[in-house]
């Protein structure tokens, strides 16, 4: 889908679009600069309540391995 930008920066999100992912008066959107493209995310009202569960099956050791492989590759495999 298309829209214009008006002279103020303002735009019109698609009435399906806002149906869609709930968007509504007062909705906080955040706007995500990934390099050659704009990702724009609704925020959830409740943003603590809906990340409840996201982590489920996934142990604290996981997670430090996890960390552990992100800073050797970030160091050069040192």
């Amino acid at each position: 889908m298309s829209v214009t930008v008006s002279s103020r920066g303002q735009t019109v999100i698609p009435a399906e679009i806002r149906k869609r992912y709930k968007i509504g008066i007062k909705s906080r959107l955040e706007f995500i600069d990934a390099g050659k493209e704009i990702i724009i995310v609704p925020i959830p009202t409740n943003s603590f309540a809906h990340s409840r569960g996201a982590l489920k099956g996934i142990s604290t050791k996981d997670l430090m391995l996890e960390r552990k492989k992100q800073r050797r590759q970030e160091h050069g495999n040192r």
